[in-house]
């Protein structure tokens, strides 16, 4: 069975308008090939544009379900544990009451921002060659696309949940995230862009209680901004992670305070990489900067350990595994989390529906 590893086979009140947010077309996503912009060399008709078809899914919620995904860029495992409960109490209540792990893997290709996030919007690795979504680069090139990148069809969890009638948001804090536009505009429906981070918030909170989409992907970017510029784990890392904090407890606050989001809300928490201390990159194949944390929180998941609850997923301890055999959990398992708490089936290619579990 081909799947998102390639070889592996183990098994807040302002409407869209008034935040100035950009909204995608409406339409089909899995049946029309994606736009591409005028410096785009690849056509919008090539069959690597076109977004394939998810078989719709039996096990649709009855109720309305929400996902807020959430990506802290840079977000070290070292300091979630350095400063404890006390000073990030927001992320170790999701911690403490969700399903969740601290050890947890990126991609393992590279440790950086741009293709570790689009293997958590696909659930795909990294390499082309082995299946993967091709998007190698850390950069922001105008036009590039995913479909592009990887030379065939890719589908995403915002395409797949368009493709079920369902809504879609996301905010990031760099501007690198232009790709997922440009390879699923019709797919995600309000899209907004490198703000200041506390604004970005902001935009997010409100969206999220006035439009309440079935499925919002934040990405909060200030630790790993706070790490290039002094270091991992230093003053200035630790009091952006303090900040993330106090702003993933907003964005809870928000849901628990909104009846139509209160009891139907599911929060995956991930980061695309860590950040070894005192070093200014995170590039290098070392645990600090390939753990991660992964926490699944909501009204339906029951509080443990992600690895005990997944028993064909096996804990790397220190190490790095590849994509043979059995595998940790990793920041990819992101799209299978979300389409599971939406009732949908896997972003192909996986077949079947999703395995994750909690």
């Amino acid at each position: 069975m081909k799947d998102r590893f390639g070889a592996w086979a183990v098994v807040a009140g302002l409407g869209a308008a008034s935040l100035g947010l950009v909204s995608c077309s409406a339409g089909d996503p899995d049946l029309s090939a994606p736009t591409s912009s005028p410096s785009s060399s690849t056509p919008a008709s090539s069959p690597s544009s076109v977004e394939p078809t998810a078989t719709p899914s039996s096990t649709a919620p009855t109720e309305p379900a929400h996902v807020v995904a959430i990506s802290v860029d840079g977000l070290a495992v070292e300091a979630l544990l350095e400063l404890g409960t006390k000073e990030t109490p927001h992320l170790h209540r999701l911690l403490d009451e969700g399903a969740s792990t601290l050890n947890a893997r990126t991609a393992y290709e590279k440790n950086v921002t741009l293709p570790n996030h689009v293997g958590m919007v696909t659930g795909r690795r990294i390499d082309a060659a082995g299946g993967g979504h091709g998007v190698t680069w850390n950069g922001n090139p105008v036009g590039d696309t995913v479909q592009a990148a990887a030379g065939e069809k890719v589908a995403s969890i915002f395409s797949v949940a368009h493709r079920h009638h369902l809504t879609t948001a996301l905010f990031a804090g760099k501007t690198k995230f232009d790709i997922m536009r440009d390879s699923w505009p019709r797919s995600i429906d309000d899209f907004e862009v490198r703000k200041p981070q506390g604004r970005l918030v902001a935009d997010a909170i409100a969206h999220l209680v006035s439009a309440q989409p079935n499925l919002t992907f934040l990405h909060l970017a200030g630790p790993d901004a706070a790490g290039h510029r002094t270091g991992g784990m230093g003053v200035a890392y630790l009091d952006a992670v303090r900040e993330i904090d106090r702003l993933v407890g907003k964005v809870v606050a928000a849901i628990e305070h909104t009846p139509a989001l209160d009891g139907t809300t599911t929060v995956i928490l991930t980061a695309d990489h860590g950040f070894a201390a005192g070093t200014r990159d995170h590039g290098a194949p070392v645990p600090a900067n390939y753990t991660i944390p992964f926490v699944v929180w909501g009204p339906d998941v029951a509080a443990g350990d992600l690895y005990a609850s997944n028993p064909q997923r096996r804990d790397p301890g220190t190490g790095r595994p590849s994509y043979d055999g059995a595998q940790p959990i990793r920041n990819l398992d992101l799209a299978d989390a979300a389409m599971h708490v939406l009732g949908l089936p896997s972003v192909p290619p996986d077949a079947g529906p999703p395995d994750l579990r909690w």
